[in-house]
């Protein structure tokens, strides 16, 4: 069963986010389960507070209440989270949990991809993919928090500034 692990959203009870996660990891530590319980989140915001002319940042969950978990559902899985003490069930009808689609986990945040880049500004670039295909061009600015890459092409013969995605250019002559 060559399953891919997909996100699923546990509820707590309020202020047990912090101890169930811990739980969770050490269970499936000392239970063997890597291979089936991958990964456990809580979504944090860091957020600004003045509080008596002070100003502090504080760490603040954006779901009280909710743990996300990455793992392949299977009964076994289902049942250590489940039992977990603090875990009041999954988000999902009835007992079925359903899982985080991939725009969802992006836009919560939890699963970080990197995107390497072996470009920099001022390297002269081929663009790959998209509708500028086949241009070359010189990158000017890189993003990589916002996976955006600004690219000076010179078409029909003046210089034009695109915004590309980091993965539609790699470097020129490879």
């Amino acid at each position: 069963m060559a399953e891919t692990p997909k996100w699923y959203v546990v509820h707590t009870y309020s202020g047990y986010e912090n101890k169930v996660a811990q739980n969770i990891e050490k269970f499936v530590e000392n239970q063997g389960l890597g291979d089936l319980i991958f990964e456990v989140s809580i979504p944090t915001e860091t957020v600004v507070e003045y509080k008596d002319d002070k100003k502090r940042e504080v760490e603040r969950k954006i779901f009280p209440g909710y743990v996300l978990v990455k793992m392949i559902l299977t009964d076994d899985s289902w049942y250590v989270i489940r039992n977990i003490r603090g875990v009041t069930g999954f988000v999902g009808p009835a007992s079925k949990p359903i899982p985080l689609t991939d725009e969802e986990v992006e836009k919560l945040g939890v699963d970080v991809r990197t995107v390497e880049v072996n470009y920099q500004v001022g390297s002269s670039v081929k663009v790959i993919h998209g509708p500028l295909e086949g241009f070359i061009g010189r990158v000017e600015e890189i993003d990589a928090d916002k996976d955006i890459v600004k690219v000076t092409v010179s078409m029909f013969g003046r210089d034009t500034l695109a915004e590309l995605q980091l993965g539609q250019i790699e470097l020129a002559g490879e």
